[in-house]
């Protein structure tokens, strides 16, 4: 049986860098899989999923408009694809999550999200928020905070490197925007 899997993290835990090594496993035993992203993201350019060690693979991009039930077919499993991979879930909406949830029970597919599960102020994203909800199973991947620590949350930080605490809840960016923190350290500042 198919489920839906969440696999999340702060950020810098090698989400994407574990979604191309799934992608590769699959495809090294002849098994197609379908790779998505979000379209908003474009700190490597658009329609990629790329890790911050280097690899780099081109994948569908996906925005609120997407209906997955559409792009898959109709078919059990689709047409002939073994999984869907999707980079940047906390980007899904709650009915995208839904379709990927029916996608995996009523058509034998499954879907596996990497995502985050939290915004810089501590706020779930609508997309993981519903993912937290309806996945059949859920990893959290770790990293490390500056001091040692498990880091948990993601800190946006100003051009001095300080705690900014207010602001839109999407803004894309990398580690000068962004810093992987421990519950500690977010409360700090």
């Amino acid at each position: 049986m198919a489920k839906l899997f969440f696999r999340y993290a702060a950020m810098n835990a090698g989400k994407s860098t574990a979604l191309l090594q799934v992608a590769h496993n699959y495809e090294e035993r002849g098994h197609r899989v379908r790779i998505f992203t979000a379209r908003l993201d474009d700190r490597y350019g658009r329609g990629f999923v790329t890790s911050r060690l280097g690899p780099q693979r081109e994948a569908e991009q996906f925005d609120a408009s997407t209906d997955f039930l559409a792009l898959i077919g109709q078919g059990e499993a689709g047409p002939g694809i073994a999984c869907i991979l999707i980079d940047e879930a906390q980007f899904l909406t709650k009915h995208q999550v839904q379709q990927l949830h029916e996608m995996a029970h009523l058509r034998n597919l499954p879907a596996i999200c990497y995502g985050l599960r939290t915004d810089f102020q501590g706020e779930l994203f609508p997309g993981s928020a519903t993912l937290l909800a309806l996945a059949d199973e859920m990893d959290e991947m770790k990293t490390i905070c500056d001091c040692g620590r498990k880091a948990t949350m993601n800190m946006r930080v100003d051009a001095a490197n300080r705690k900014v605490t207010e602001g839109a809840q999407v803004e894309i960016g990398g580690n000068a925007r962004y810093r992987s923190v421990c519950g500690r350290c977010f409360r700090q500042g």
